[in-house]
């Protein structure tokens, strides 16, 4: 995991710099006691859900776990 230090208004930007292809922009917009508000700037067909919600997703996509005896 990288964990980088931001202060309001700067960024990360995460992309391919081979091509220079910006994916993800996000950005602290503000900082409050307890809360961090974050700004998130992607293609409009990027999905972009909060951890709880990605994590809801992924275990609805997997299939049953089933017994199958022989």
């Amino acid at each position: 995991m990288l964990v980088l230090s931001r202060k309001r208004q700067e960024s990360v930007v995460v992309g391919d710099h081979h091509r220079l292809q910006r994916m993800l922009k996000v950005t602290v917009m503000n900082i409050g006691p307890g809360r961090v508000t974050l700004g998130f700037e992607v293609e409009e067909d990027i999905p972009v859900h909060r951890g709880e919600v990605w994590e809801r997703i992924v275990a609805a996509a997997r299939p049953e776990d089933t017994d199958v005896r022989d």
